[in-house]
């Protein structure tokens, strides 16, 4: 995995790195998730699927509540808003604009693909290092080690979540 080394202990230590080029720049797909917007590195993106029937994992931790079966294989679902305290529609509507963005990361050292629920999904960019900044302190809703850095774009920002960190949380809270 290009992103860094999945962190082992403590899950408050971060060891994950922003794999920016030498350039300082990161070719990302951004999208949405409630109202946060999202980067994951381009070279991790497999799929990026029409919304599918999900079928419920009884006793599954909500962050990754169920799976699709998707050309034969089973792929489990995550719902990014679980980890980033978002609140959590149970009864809205799907909107022709949801997708499930399936990634390939590794987690205790095994690629894992996972489908990632969105909102939105917009466009492959590339990210400047130099409008980064790491997480702050405080001001922020989620658990500041889920996020490796904060890009500034004209208007907003973009999250760089830290996905082996979040999903070795929910295996050490298993």
């Amino acid at each position: 995995m290009r992103s860094g080394s999945v962190p082992q202990g403590d899950a408050m230590t971060t060891t994950s790195t922003t794999p920016w080029d030498d350039n300082g720049q990161l070719e990302v797909l951004t999208f949405d998730v409630g109202d946060e917007c999202l980067a994951i590195e381009a070279v991790s993106i497999r799929e990026i699927l029409d919304l599918l029937p999900e079928t419920p994992v009884p006793g599954a931790p909500d962050l990754v509540a169920s799976v699709v079966n998707f050309r034969g294989k089973i792929i489990p679902i995550a719902d990014l808003r679980v980890a980033f305290g978002m609140p959590r529609n149970p009864g809205e509507e799907a909107s022709a604009d949801h997708r499930i963005v399936v990634i390939e990361t590794e987690i205790d050292g095994e690629p894992l693909q996972i489908g990632l629920r969105s909102d939105k999904v917009h466009e492959v960019t590339i990210l400047d290092k130099a409008h980064s900044s790491e997480p702050p302190v405080l001001g922020m809703r989620w658990k500041r080690e889920f996020a490796r850095e904060l890009v500034r774009q004209p208007g907003s920002v973009i999250v760089i979540p830290d996905l082996p960190t979040i999903f070795t949380s929910l295996a050490e809270a298993a």
